[in-house]
């Protein structure tokens, strides 16, 4: 039984590589990790903490999320055009126009670079991956295993929020698809980039395959509406949460929702129909999550992902359909979490388990 540490792992049944090299890049990334948490510590403080901050006119201040009466409320998105394949909208779908900025450790930018890849997508949109720390600059693009930079040189992802609106108030956060044409931002709205590449892109060369097909887009929304409230946020209202009543309802209500999936997947292979959609990929992005960090970190711990037989058997065939596995990043993800909260893990120090096949055969077939 064996734990992917990063996409090189599985590089050998996605993009040509070897095996051999996710130990290499772990001890390089456990380098890189402590080479981090000391150079963004002043001297004397290697226990500084990290938050994440915003732009405020266009100027970086270091403030951390606020909650009220101890509830996580997450800042909707502020960009929100959209790329359509006839440009109506100022955003015609071009290749080689677009650049996606994610991070491997995020669950909202990992959809996005899920469906790039199923998309094929790859050669049309340019890819930037920020560092997995996030720290007193927000997210940057520090040197480091599995880091691609900013192609216009900026050191931190406020710098590109800040090109393209010099004044900009708000959160800095991933994904964000850029137009190289217009320079600017398109959208940092992961759901909304999620359907554009999932469709718009299909005149000028995708791969076919629709995610959200017309006959299935209502149920695929109610599943979607419910899954984003109760679980892909519900995790973060749990882990953020500051008083003992709002995170017990979070769990209560996260586990509620897990109870019901497990239910539907027991009679149907995937969520909406009988076939992969759009529903799934903004699911699973916290299931591959789950054990790793929400259980531990989060405190979402009545059970685990591999105790839902249905669930853990879902998310393993997901793993397995081809491209997805090379978009999962273990070090990214638990590197981030564990290294990124101090007021939840002060130490930053990163478990090195659970240890799950990810591999074993899924009863499933994508």
């Amino acid at each position: 039984m064996q734990q992917p540490h990063s996409p090189l792992l599985y590089s050998g049944q996605t993009e040509g590589g070897h095996a051999a090299g996710a130990n290499l890049r772990e001890v390089a990334l456990g380098q890189a990790l402590e080479l981090t948490y000391l150079s963004h510590a002043p001297m004397g403080d290697h226990r500084r903490s990290f938050s994440m901050g915003l732009l405020v006119d266009g100027v970086w201040q270091d403030r951390w999320y606020e909650t009220r009466d101890g509830r996580f409320e997450r800042e909707s998105s502020r960009f929100r055009d959209r790329v359509t394949p006839d440009g109506s909208t100022g955003f015609k779908a071009e290749a080689g126009r677009y650049h996606l900025y994610v991070s491997l450790a995020c669950p909202w930018a990992h959809r996005t670079l899920i469906m790039r890849r199923l998309k094929g997508l790859e050669d049309m949109i340019g890819l930037s991956v920020v560092h997995w720390i996030m720290g007193e600059q927000g997210w940057t693009f520090e040197d480091g295993p599995g880091v691609i930079a900013d192609p216009e040189g900026a050191g931190f992802l406020h710098q590109v929020y800040a090109r393209a609106k010099p004044d900009y108030t708000g959160r800095v956060t991933v994904p964000v698809l850029w137009d190289r044409q217009r320079r600017t931002i398109v959208s940092n709205e992961s759901s909304e980039i999620l359907r554009m590449l999932g469709s718009a892109f299909d005149g000028v060369g995708a791969t076919p395959g629709d995610f959200t097909p017309a006959a299935l887009l209502r149920e695929i929304d109610d599943v979607n509406a419910r899954v984003y409230d109760t679980v892909n946020n519900g995790v973060y209202k749990a882990g953020f949460a500051t008083s003992q009543g709002v995170y017990e309802a979070a769990v209560h209500s996260l586990f509620e929702s897990l109870d019901w999936l497990e239910e539907r997947l027991s009679r149907r292979s995937f969520l909406v129909g009988e076939r992969l959609t759009e529903a799934d990929i903004r699911l699973v992005t916290t299931l591959f999550r789950f054990d790793a960090v929400y259980v531990g970190h989060f405190k979402c711990n009545l059970r685990r992902l591999i105790d839902y037989p249905e669930l853990w058997d879902y998310a393993r065939a997901l793993f397995q359909t081809p491209g997805i596995a090379g978009t999962v990043d273990f070090d990214h993800i638990k590197g981030h979490y564990y290294g990124s909260h101090p007021t939840i893990n002060p130490n930053r120090i990163v478990p090195i388990g659970p240890v799950l096949d990810w591999e074993a055969p899924a009863r499933r077939r994508v």
